[in-house]
């Protein structure tokens, strides 16, 4: 078991009032809805991986554009002990093309209200009204 945190890079799509998310088909937040993300690969930039996580479990093609905030993500067990460790990077991407449809490791991907998301009206991952709060603040 590696010691090292993961780097991971999540993608953040608004357009047109709406946000694009994916229902996470694998742990942590398995079944959750959140930003399209995954791992960064060996040489490459964590701009490159959002682009190209969304493409490959959304089906949406985006210029990654700026980096919004880092989100620490520590899983722990009942004892207390760290048992994952990774390091979120979400970044705003300018939607190009493209309709959402659930690829890779996502179970479903869909455009939805950015009021929605705002009140809470969907079973998500804890972190994304707050990094869609930043996004639009810099949008």
């Amino acid at each position: 078991m590696s010691r090292l945190p993961r780097i991971g890079a999540l993608g953040v799509v608004i357009h047109e009032g709406q946000v694009l998310l994916a229902r996470r088909g694998k742990q942590p937040d398995a079944g959750l809805w959140g930003f399209p993300g995954g791992h960064v690969e060996w040489g490459e930039t964590v701009l490159e991986a959002a682009a190209r996580e969304l493409r490959e479990e959304t089906g949406i093609e985006a210029d990654p554009r700026t980096y919004i905030d880092n989100l620490d993500l520590l899983r722990r067990d009942g004892a207390g002990a760290v048992i994952s460790h990774y390091l979120l990077v979400a970044v705003g991407c300018s939607y190009v093309s493209g309709v959402p449809k659930a690829g890779d490791d996502a179970l479903d991907a869909r455009w939805f209200p950015l009021d929605l998301i705002r009140q809470g009206g969907l079973p998500m991952s804890e972190r994304v009204p707050a990094v869609l709060d930043s996004a639009l603040r810099l949008a």
